[in-house]
């Protein structure tokens, strides 16, 4: 497993190159939004796959993690914009293409996002790896990985999950299952 949040920024360079590669992405629209992609991650979250295209006239990086779809987009004025689906909530992905782009659909609840203007030989990848996903977690085959803070002060670690809940980055069944394992339950 490769660590996003302590990797030096050569060994990042290096995972997104290796990651874009196999999706044919050339990382080109989003060098700014993939230098901020490791704050935006959890401890050990895994980044299967990436994109980038269109929504609301802004070009935003599309992550897929073993987790959620994370949206970035960094403005030159605007700063940071972020938002963040968790595969769970994911209903339904499909895509389509033209001659030399397509779209991503994702639909979440109420919620149906088109992502336009993304790179025709990723849309394939990106949406079998989003299917792909979404399975293994139905099908209960998803686990966290363990991080090696057995040793830490159980508060604090009890203290870090509640704020990933309370900002949506974790859900109510993750925080549950996490909890359960830090109070050895």
């Amino acid at each position: 497993m490769f660590d996003f949040k302590n990797a030096s920024p050569e060994d990042l360079q290096a995972e997104y190159q290796k990651i874009a590669d196999e999706m044919g992405e050339d990382q080109f629209l989003t060098k700014k939004e993939l230098s901020f992609l490791p704050a935006t991650l959890m401890a050990w979250e895994q980044v299967l796959g990436f994109t980038s295209g269109q929504m609301d006239g802004n070009t935003w990086l599309i992550v897929l993690t073993d987790r959620r779809i994370i949206f970035l987009d960094k403005g030159l004025i605007s700063g940071l914009k972020q938002f963040f689906i968790d595969l769970d909530n994911v209903q339904v992905v499909s895509g389509n293409t033209s001659l030399f782009s397509g779209k991503i659909h994702i639909t979440d609840g109420s919620n149906h996002r088109i992502i336009e203007n993304v790179w025709k030989k990723t849309i394939i990848f990106m949406t079998n790896k989003i299917q792909a996903a979404i399975e293994l977690r139905k099908n209960n085959k998803y686990v966290a990985p363990q991080v090696s803070d057995k040793d830490s002060d159980p508060y604090e670690r009890l203290e870090k999950l509640a704020v990933l809940k309370n900002k949506g980055i974790i859900s109510e069944e993750e925080f549950v299952r996490e909890k359960k394992k830090i109070l050895g339950i």
